[in-house]
């Protein structure tokens, strides 16, 4: 088996040309975007997280940086702290699911032009959004190599926008997939620690990581089917922050549980009760969705042979 590491080429010329990017999409299965968002919404979201943390003691406050407080974390139950896959407990992630901003920025109209070019059509921009915020800790361990298909579930066209909530260098433990790694299907499982659960055995093949130095307001997008994981962080100072939102073509199969909060650490009503708008509130009920059904028996193919 051979291994290769090359890094992401910027795909920001194919947004003027759907064609071709719609024939990168479906040859590669990832697209990279430097700077698709802007630098400054990003870095406020970053304060809002932060802000988070704070309170809580796990970073000094007021400080972009997002240094850890050691003693602080140590002092923390780590069976509450991975509960929810996130990289803090529940109560506090409660709070970052309440910021208006962090549901906002995926309604940007520059990720809704992207995949309205992908997709040829009306996009739905799922609900359940995802914040990970790893503080430096032997508890978060780093995301297996997985599918995010097996996690989803509805149509196999949903593309998983990974986005860093600031810089994000290699050593912090950023991004990485793998090329052409959705050409293969659904490949078989095992349980496994970090978010999620579930790693996804490569079978042996010869293949390509994708990885770089991210910046704030990149956009790193990928289909269901593509293997990715995060890098093992090299930097044991500073929490390493960062959000998926998911966004499918608005017609086509959805499950129910990414109509949900993530987690379900809180409701719906309580995470829209400060909000300055009513925009977005509950948005997707404008839509005439299709409902799918949950299949367990996708998510635990232990027994599929590469």
């Amino acid at each position: 088996m051979q291994v290769l590491v090359e890094s992401f080429t910027d795909a920001t010329p194919l947004l003027e040309n759907p064609g071709a990017l719609r024939h990168a999409a479906e040859e590669e299965g990832v697209l990279f975007f430097r700077g698709l968002l802007p630098r400054e919404l990003v870095l406020e979201l970053r304060s809002q997280f932060l802000d988070v943390l704070a309170r809580h003691g796990w970073v000094e406050p007021g400080n972009l940086d997002g240094v850890a407080n050691h003693e602080a974390i140590a002092a923390e139950d780590p069976a509450a702290m991975v509960a929810s896959g996130v990289g803090i407990h529940n109560k506090a992630y409660a709070d970052i699911q309440k910021l208006e901003l962090f549901h906002n920025l995926a309604h940007h109209p520059k990720l809704i032009s992207l995949y309205e070019g992908l997709f040829q059509g009306s996009v739905l921009p799922h609900p359940r959004h995802i914040a990970r915020l790893m503080l430096p800790a032997a508890f978060n361990a780093p995301t297996p190599p997985h599918q995010d298909f097996i996690h989803i579930q509805g149509t196999k066209n949903v593309w998983t926008a990974w986005i860093p909530v600031g810089d994000c260098p290699r050593e912090l433990g950023g991004l990485t997939v793998v090329r052409k790694g959705h050409k293969e299907g659904l490949l078989p499982v095992a349980a496994s620690e970090g978010a999620g659960g579930l790693e996804t055995h490569m079978c042996a093949r010869n293949y390509t990581w994708l990885e770089t130095d991210f910046q704030a307001g990149d956009v790193l997008t990928f289909n269901s089917l593509t293997v990715h994981k995060s890098l093992k962080p090299q930097r044991r100072d500073h929490v390493r922050l960062s959000m998926d939102y998911r966004f499918q073509p608005a017609a086509e199969e959805i499950e129910q549980a990414s109509l949900k909060p993530h987690g379900e650490v809180t409701t719906w009503d309580e995470i829209y009760r400060d909000w300055k708008s009513n925009d977005l509130k509950y948005y997707w009920k404008k839509h005439n969705l299709s409902m799918g059904e949950w299949d367990d028996s996708i998510r635990w193919q232990k027994e599929k042979i590469c």
